[in-house]
């Protein structure tokens, strides 16, 4: 049977990805916080930015849920097509 090797992120890229998430949300907020405009109006984009970046959350996740159960549904109809090609084998020899 063929095995799988799961796919690591290397430290680099996980370090990019945190620097880049940590850098483009305090931007934004400095912007917000910066921004010359009334406070409830620096309010209203605040919550509009933490809702922006759950939501993100979110789809990554559910994408990634999504994707590791096709990879699994494969992996089982791998597996039954092996189980039956090792039994026609059987039966042919």
């Amino acid at each position: 049977m063929q095995t799988f090797n799961q796919q690591k992120d290397s430290p680099a890229w996980i370090f990019q990805t945190w620097a880049a998430f940590i850098l483009s949300i305090s931007m934004t907020t400095f912007g917000i916080i910066n921004l010359p405009a009334d406070n409830w109006i620096k309010g209203f984009m605040g919550m509009g930015l933490a809702f922006s970046v759950g939501s993100t959350f979110t789809l990554a996740k559910t994408t990634r849920d999504l994707y590791e159960t096709k990879r699994l549904t494969s992996r089982i109809e791998e597996a039954k097509v092996e189980k039956l090609l090792s039994q026609h084998d059987v039966i042919l020899k």
